[in-house]
Formats: C-alpha cells, sequence, structure tokens
C-alpha cells in the first residue's frame, strides 16, 4: 500500500511544477542577434555593444537585431557629496 501512495504523490508534484522555462537572453552585452531558420538554427546571441555591431553580422542572414531587456549595466560612479 505504501508504494503506489509514493507513486502517486511524485506524480501529482510533476503535474502541480509544471515545465521550467530558461531566460532566453543574456545579461552580457546590449544587443542581441536572433538567429532564426532552418540552416542555422533558432538561437539568441547576446555579445554586441552596439546596434550597428549587430547589424553588420545580421547581413544576408536570416537574422535580426535587438535590445537585450536583461543587460545590467555597470552602476554608475556616484558623484558630489556623501549625504548622512
Amino acid at each position: 500500500m505504501y508504494k503506489p501512495a509514493v507513486v502517486v504523490s511524485l506524480f501529482a508534484a510533476l503535474l502541480i511544477a509544471g515545465s521550467a522555462r530558461a531566460q532566453t537572453y543574456g545579461g552580457d552585452a546590449s544587443v542581441c542577434l536572433h538567429v532564426f531558420g532552418e540552416l542555422e538554427g533558432e538561437r539568441m546571441d547576446c555579445i554586441f555593444s552596439s546596434l550597428a555591431q549587430c547589424q553588420a553580422s545580421a547581413q544576408g542572414r536570416p537574422a535580426t537585431c535587438l535590445t537585450n531587456p536583461y543587460f545590467a549595466q555597470a552602476p554608475s560612479a556616484r558623484t558630489g557629496r556623501r549625504v548622512r
């Protein structure tokens, strides 16, 4: 009686958990190249620092350039007086 209860509870836990989605964009660069199509496969390359650089790489390919919504810019240095 113990084994069927364990199997049913594990199955219920798997149904409740569902599937997890991975983050599509990386946080390393401000511009991503979205490549699509059967020849190159679909992928997201977030390695470009400018749209012009990305567009030069995308030229003649089934690809488009997007700004990276997950780009984490370096924190700006604070200037001025220190507030207490």
